[in-house]
């Protein structure tokens, strides 16, 4: 994939998933901070507006409900952050944005789809499982966490899978 692409033409695979845009940083942050103990900063989201990454937003009636951002490198792609607004989980929110960014990963080219997910995080594992992907492998002490560092699983998706 040539560097600098621009995203997939999205079209109809989804109406309400769109790319993220700077705009919608105030409500992305929202979410971060509802849903992680260790938020991403605005800085590290600002740096990721970057021809090599994709950032997703899942929207309804305007509201954004979740996002994804995705690092491209060579022929794979990075699950680097997927979060859900408390309000929205259960919803099957989750479960459509997975869907479509492993569609548009694949569509550009993407071979693979790797993500880290914390070894506590059982209703994420739950949706990763249910999508197709394997555990390939575990990060020891990747995540920060209140007392100690957390164990991240290592979970990949190849393209030659049905989707």
């Amino acid at each position: 994939m040539p560097r600098g692409r621009p995203y997939v033409d999205i079209g109809q695979l989804s109406r309400n998933i769109r790319p993220l845009e700077m705009s919608d940083l105030d409500h992305v942050l929202e979410i971060e901070r509802g849903g992680y103990s260790h938020p991403w900063s605005e800085r590290v989201f600002r740096d990721c507006f970057r021809p090599d990454y994709r950032l997703w937003a899942h929207t309804e009636i305007g509201e954004l409900q979740a996002y994804a951002v995705v690092a491209h490198l060579f022929d794979e792609a990075h699950l680097l952050n997927f979060c859900v607004g408390r309000a929205h989980r259960n919803s099957g929110v989750g479960r459509q944005l997975l869907r479509f960014l492993v569609r548009a990963a694949f569509h550009e080219g993407m071979v693979r789809l790797i993500l880290e997910v914390r070894r506590s995080n059982e209703p994420a594992i739950a949706l990763y499982e249910s999508e197709g992907f394997q555990m390939i492998g575990e990060r020891p002490g990747y995540y920060p966490g209140v007392q100690q560092r957390e164990d991240a699983l290592v979970f990949a998706l190849d393209s030659m899978k049905e989707h």
